[in-house]
């Protein structure tokens, strides 16, 4: 099947490229619109497309990992990054570290063998129909169906178009993050389910700390090593997502005061209230992760599993996700997105990449393929698709669309957003499913339409 209506795709980095390779492995016509080198982020350099800016690591490959099942999906839909990876690697033991320059050259050069027309210029506002162009800074501009895949550091011109699209409370340009661990490296001998005065459901998971305890926490939190701001991120903090280490710095009872309040909590094993609490709430319907509330951090990640595990009932967890506060342009896709991708109010527009609310490079690129395939679909008149929440890419698309989740923070792949996700000895044979899941929905959605080759 060949489709001749042309899919538009504002931003060249993770996202913006899958999608666009996609499109054209399908029969499709794809515009990129990529505003650099015609001007660059903060953080941004080059002029080549799927430019690494954090780190040159796309995690593990390991199938004992959440990332190296997710990139084995991806590597099973043809997927443009890890082809790209795998072609500029780096030694780094079993995580996929690439030589930058190369690996961002080999993007570029792949999608203008495959035909991709890519626009150098900064996409200032959103279309306003599904047929007509839109004003972009200069004249004509994307089409619908339009992928907005613009990422973390989307421009102040965009991101204000975005804004005044999706409403002023649908976009988010600050990631406050607590962490979230899983549960079965909680302890339940000192940790206990309750609400404060025993409202509603037991609902949360408390970590009870006696006055020692507590003062120890705070020293080590206040003296933990930090990750730096970048220049460009000079965020200004509010009440309601100060760093737990910032609140810490304002005097040992602070914590006591805020986030780790003890009042009405009674710890069952002393019948008393605690001198403070840690808090943690359920994150997914299996009951498989808790976000520690108020625990939204700067602190290195080994100084995160140091200093938390010093938390009665916590010493031995795990993270599915740690904590951070960084620049990340956002919306709040559980309100505004379909697991297709398309915006509910307008399916003529998708989302993919960082701005969907996954977190990480291969997130990103992974929803670049789902969003290509389905603006694909839409323009062969065929219905959008998604992969089964057994699978990582369906469970991340699950949760970031999840419309009953009533605080949407991002979410990188771990095992823990899988359907029917248990304890640590299951991961084998979830990897097993998802894999096979994974290959059915393609042979059924992708391959039997006839279109990739």
């Amino acid at each position: 099947m060949v489709c001749m209506k042309e899919v538009s795709i504002i931003g060249g980095g993770m996202a913006g490229v899958e999608a666009a390779f996609m499109i054209a492995r399908l029969g499709g016509r794809v515009t990129l619109y990529e505003m650099k080198p015609v001007r660059f982020s903060a953080a941004h350099t080059s002029g080549d497309l799927a430019e690494l800016v954090c780190s040159n690591s796309l995690k593990s490959v390991s199938l004992d990992n959440a990332s190296g099942l997710l990139k084995e999906e991806m590597r099973s839909l043809g997927s443009l990054v890890i082809t790209a990876a795998e072609a500029e690697r780096v030694p780094a033991g079993t995580a996929l570290a690439v030589d930058r320059q190369r690996f961002s050259a080999f993007i570029t050069e792949r999608l203008k063998e495959a035909g991709v027309k890519v626009v150098r210029e900064e996409i200032i506002a959103i279309p306003p129909s599904r047929t007509a162009g839109g004003p972009s800074g200069t004249a004509g501009g994307p089409l619908r169906p339009l992928i907005v895949a613009s990422g973390p550091l989307t421009s102040d011109g965009l991101a204000a178009a975005l804004q005044g699209f999706l409403g002023s409370k649908g976009l988010y340009f600050y990631d406050a993050i607590s962490p979230v661990v899983y549960r079965d490296s909680i302890d339940f001998t000192t940790a206990f389910m309750a609400s404060r005065y025993n409202k509603g459901g037991a609902d949360y998971i408390n970590c009870p700390m006696d006055r020692t305890e507590y003062e120890t926490f705070v020293r080590e939190i206040v003296s933990a090593e930090k990750t730096p701001l970048r220049a460009f991120e000079k965020i200004p903090f509010f009440e309601g997502c100060m760093p737990v280490e910032t609140l810490a710095e304002r005097g040992v009872l602070a914590l006591a005061f805020g986030p780790m309040r003890p009042v009405g909590i009674i710890d069952p094993r002393t019948g008393r209230r605690p001198w403070g609490v840690v808090q943690l709430r359920r994150e997914t319907r299996e009951d498989t992760l808790y976000n520690m509330v108020g625990f939204q951090t700067r602190l290195t990640h080994p100084e995160q599993k140091r200093v938390f595990s010093l938390i009665p009932g916590l010493r031995d967890l795990s993270f599915a996700r740690y904590g951070s506060i960084h620049r990340n342009s956002y919306i709040h896709s559980p309100s505004l997105l379909l697991k297709t991708l398309q915006l509910k109010k307008d399916p003529g527009v998708f989302f993919a990449g960082q701005m969907t609310g996954v977190e990480g490079y291969c997130e990103s690129a992974a929803t670049g393929i789902i969003a290509g395939v389905n603006a694909w679909r839409l323009v062969s008149g065929l219905l959008p698709v998604f992969p089964p929440a057994t699978t990582m890419i369906g469970a991340l698309l699950d949760y970031i669309t999840d419309s009953g989740r009533r605080d949407f923070q991002p979410m990188n792949a771990n095992f823990g957003i899988l359907i029917g996700a248990g304890g640590k000895k299951k991961r084998e044979a979830l990897v097993k499913r998802a894999l096979s899941d994974m290959e059915e929905w393609k042979i059924k959605t992708l391959e039997s339409q006839g279109g990739i080759c």
